[in-house]
């Protein structure tokens, strides 16, 4: 189930074992992390502004209300988006990753107030700019600051318990592993249930594993217990569930859903057209170059337009300049580029080692086919060893859950090129599948970045 906690003890005898004694209880300890942490966002968010309205006296009136507006809207979303919950106090990047995401639906739920409220005139675009940069930059420093802090000092520690008693076969991490021949879930004793609460004590979550003709009566005695229970279910990892939602009435087990919820893809799709516009307009001089290069290199249009898979595996034309010979093009991708293929021209040479030929697809991001990081696209005929890509990986439809991108973590990980073995190909998936499992802005803006080291790559031929 991918459980990561640290198994730090174990109570052979639960009913003779008393609760260890704290110094300080749990419930206090978190609430001062949550007030601390709260303290950290509002100094990261207010700061910037302030800094803003130092360097430029003229809009501090405009910051101050940029501030006074922004603050408040990301308490709520954050407390609302899990920004602030427990578990983002064991794991660094998410508490980064969901600061930036309140952060974002804060900002455009700001600016949405503002236009409602017909405050524009009382609100500087530039002083909010500077102001949310800087806040992006503060609160990703800010909270991976507080979380190392908490844990080098031993601050709130997110605490599992498994209730088992086959702890030592089962992979993960606890903090602690009760056995559950302590205790009787059959036996309606208050003494058993009072026995059991203490020992769970203000963890935040709790693992049962026992025998599946128990289950039914462990789940009576844990929805009692006030905290987060789930329960082992081996019998369904053959399904690789995600969840569980209702049908009629009756519960159903989620197998597969998109990998970004709606205000993810309205964040996503506007970075999408912001970068896109702009690399478009930067861009324009290298693209009318090339274009009129391949014109007079060769015969044949500037554009070579190729169907490739796309998201929820539907085709779509994407868009490349032209790098080879017209009459030895290849529409369905059965045959890979290799490093001295002889379709390739003069000028399709220089524009594939520097990636010139990919920036068309900066009109599909545009158009709404493509992201500007995704997995790329596959032409529908591509192979390796001489099998079509979904024969080699069962889940190579997977990796279609998103739009294909213009780069991704496989082409920064240096998976590009020719597909000359079926281990090139589950390399590129395997990267694929891990950026659809952990999506967020701040990784889409890292892998952009790190694009660059690649353009060079010696397998861009």
């Amino acid at each position: 189930m991918g459980l990561e906690y640290e198994q730090i003890a174990q109570f052979p005898d639960v009913a003779t074992a008393q609760p260890t004694r704290r110094p300080r209880s749990r419930r206090a300890v978190r609430i001062r992390t949550v007030i601390a942490l709260g303290l950290v966002d509002f100094f990261c968010l207010a700061a910037p502004y302030l800094l803003v309205g130092l360097i430029y006296p003229v809009a501090r009136g405009q910051a101050i209300i940029s501030a006074f507006f922004l603050i408040p809207v990301y308490f709520v979303a954050g407390f609302g988006s899990g920004a602030f919950s427990s578990v983002i106090f064991s794991d660094t990047g998410r508490a980064v990753r969901r600061g930036i995401h309140a952060l974002l639906l804060a900002a455009g739920s700001t600016l949405c107030l503002v236009f409602f409220l017909k405050s524009g005139e009382d609100l500087s675009r530039a002083a909010f700019a500077m102001g949310l940069t800087g806040n992006l930059v503060a609160v990703s420093l800010g909270r991976a600051s507080l979380v190392h802090l908490l844990g080098q000092r031993g601050g709130y520690q997110y605490e599992t318990v498994l209730l088992s008693d086959n702890g030592g076969t089962l992979e993960g991490r606890f903090s602690r592993i009760l056995p559950l021949s302590a205790f009787d879930p059959y036996q309606q004793c208050p003494d058993m249930y009072d026995r059991l609460a203490r020992m769970l004590g203000d963890v935040d979550r709790v693992i049962l594993d026992c025998p599946r003709e128990h289950r039914e009566a462990w789940i009576d005695v844990l929805k009692g217990a006030n905290i987060q229970a789930e329960m082992l279910a081996p019998e369904i990892a053959m399904m690789r569930p995600l969840g569980v939602a209702q049908f009629g009435g009756k519960p159903t087990i989620v197998v597969a859903r998109g990998p970004l919820s709606v205000p993810d893809r309205v964040i996503k799709r506007l970075f999408d057209v912001g970068v896109a516009s702009f690399a478009l307009l930067l861009l324009a001089p290298i693209l009318i170059l090339a274009a009129i290069a391949i014109k007079l290199d060769s015969k044949g249009p500037i554009l070579f337009i190729q169907s490739r898979i796309g998201r929820a595996n539907r085709q779509f034309h994407v868009f490349k300049f032209r790098s080879m010979r017209s009459d030895a093009s290849d529409n369905k991708g059965r045959r890979s580029t290799d490093r001295n293929d002889d379709r390739v021209t003069r000028v399709g040479r220089i524009i594939r080692r520097y990636s010139i030929d990919e920036l068309p697809q900066f009109i599909n991001v545009l158009i709404g086919e493509m992201s500007v990081v995704g997995p790329r696209p596959h032409a529908v005929g591509s192979r390796a060893e001489d099998k079509l890509f979904w024969e080699i990986d069962q889940r190579y439809w997977h990796r279609h859950a998103a739009k294909p991108g213009l780069t991704g973590l496989a082409q920064v990980r240096g998976f590009r090129g020719a597909t000359e073995r079926q281990d090139d190909l589950v390399q590129r998936l395997q990267a694929d599948l891990e950026y659809l499992d952990g999506w967020s802005l701040w990784r889409d803006v890292k892998i952009i970045a790190m694009t660059f080291r690649v353009l060079f790559h010696p397998n861009a031929y």
